[in-house]
């Protein structure tokens, strides 16, 4: 909508100024446009016609009018903003887009300036009691020798978008002052676990850091740059007397902060050698509604099973070592996979939960089923051969692995038949595509039974 109002904004002005050019070219003073052209030639009288010359040309206006000048600059920074937000930019040069996306400052202060020139014009209220304008038309030839139609007085509307900028840039500064003051404190890395996925895990402590279970922080490297913030799900708990996040190692920023974490090397790393890591936040998201519902579906997929790391802590947490009356009785958890290699870090926290539940005979609380969505030859021959065995070959759970992708059908109407009439709260970390078909699961099936209520974190 931005972009469409900037088209027909910028349109009619480029149809005001040939009508401007064209009434300050026509000799004809019986026209009634070139005669409110003239008004103002002389020295400190109010103009209409904001083009004064007929020995120049639009083109030449625009250039060189607080009004045009601003207008091309702020117009060409929308452009490259609109353009840089694309999703295949996004995604591919997410550095390209998060640094255009700066140039709104050039924006509002080009937005704030475009009306200082005065070009949009009116005729003043005083000139209004000596020349109405309906009366007073028909007689421009004779306006100043008429009586009641002496010649109009016109003037621009002094400039009003700060009024609508100031407070949002306020909020915005006070926001920014606020991060950088957070960013600035001091973070102690306390523990690195590189684990076989290729997932590097971080446990750190910060004073006055306090947490919700699926929230996020921002994190930044300076010896790696001194510009990017990069957004990772908090896998502790907030019972836990650190934080701490789990990073995969995909693209530059994550495998520069790999290698200074001592990745590489095989002789471990000193506490003194880790680089300097800055921390905003933590920021909220949905998930962090996960324990107002009496039954809950957590969906992962891939990495995006890290909100629900700290969920499910935060349960063991609460039942298992505090005994904490939780108002959720029921969790449904999903996690879909497309490798082996993704279940290794979250596979020691499912066989503690699974084995600390039986001991409270509380089986029954946590329902989770792991799929894996892609697999190889060899590797299907293995999982065959121990499928029997007592526990998964997988992930050293007793419930095995399931291959393929879930039936959401069968698991929607399941979980609608075992709980008729309860609110299910729907708890989605994934792509976008998983991301509808369970908002269309969400509405199908809430009119056949229990309510289910989507929430969704897309990466």
């Amino acid at each position: 909508m931005i972009a469409f109002h900037t088209a027909v904004h910028i349109i009619a002005h480029l149809f005001n100024f040939e009508r401007f050019m064209d009434a300050q070219l026509d000799d004809n003073m019986t026209s009634l446009p070139h005669v409110l052209s003239l008004i103002g030639n002389k020295e400190n009288v109010s103009f209409l016609n904001p083009i004064r010359s007929n020995q120049t040309n639009p083109t030449i206006v625009m250039f060189t009018t607080v009004a045009g000048l601003t207008g091309v600059v702020i117009t060409l920074a929308l452009i490259l903003i609109i353009t840089s937000s694309m999703e295949v930019i996004r995604r591919s040069y997410f550095e390209v887009f998060w640094f255009t996306h700066h140039l709104f400052i050039v924006f509002f202060i080009g937005l704030v300036l475009h009306g200082i020139g005065r070009i949009v014009r009116g005729q003043t209220a005083d000139s209004m009691k000596h020349h109405h304008p309906q009366s007073c038309y028909k007689l421009f030839e004779d306006w100043g020798r008429v009586r009641n139609c002496s010649e109009p007085e016109f003037a621009g509307n002094p400039p009003m978008t700060w009024k609508w900028v100031v407070g949002p840039m306020f909020l915005y500064l006070c926001e920014r002052i606020v991060r950088f003051y957070r960013s600035q404190q001091k973070v102690v890395i306390t523990k690195v676990v590189m684990h076989p996925s290729k997932t590097l895990e971080l446990q750190m402590k910060k004073k006055g850091f306090k947490m919700e279970v699926g929230q996020y922080i921002s994190v930044q490297c300076p010896s790696i740059s001194q510009l990017e913030w990069h957004p990772f799900t908090l896998t502790s708990a907030p019972e836990e007397d650190h934080f701490s996040i789990h990073i995969r190692i995909v693209g530059d920023w994550t495998q520069s902060l790999y290698s200074a974490c001592g990745g590489d090397k095989t002789d471990g790393q000193e506490a003194w050698e880790l680089p300097r890591v800055a921390v905003d936040g933590p920021f909220g998201t949905a998930s962090e509604d996960v324990f107002r519902y009496e039954v809950v579906m957590l969906v992962g997929a891939g990495i995006g099973v890290t909100p629900f790391a700290s969920i499910l802590k935060s349960v063991w947490y609460k039942h298992v070592q505090q005994n904490t009356n939780v108002f959720t009785k029921k969790i449904y958890f999903y996690w879909l996979c497309p490798e082996t290699q993704a279940f290794e870090w979250f596979a020691d926290l499912l066989q503690s939960l699974e084995r600390q539940m039986a001991q409270k005979h509380m089986e029954d609380f946590l329902s989770y089923n792991i799929y894996l969505t892609r697999w190889k030859d060899t590797e299907a021959a293995h999982f065959r051969v121990h499928h029997e065995a007592e526990n998964d070959p997988i992930t050293g759970l007793k419930q095995k692995t399931l291959y393929g992708k879930p039936n959401w059908d069968n698991e929607f109407n399941s979980i609608a038949t075992s709980h008729p009439g309860c609110k299910v709260g729907v708890f989605l970390c994934g792509p976008t595509p998983l991301a509808k078909a369970l908002g269309k699961q969400c509405l199908k099936q809430s009119q056949a039974g229990a309510e289910f209520i989507f929430n969704k974190e897309n990466f």
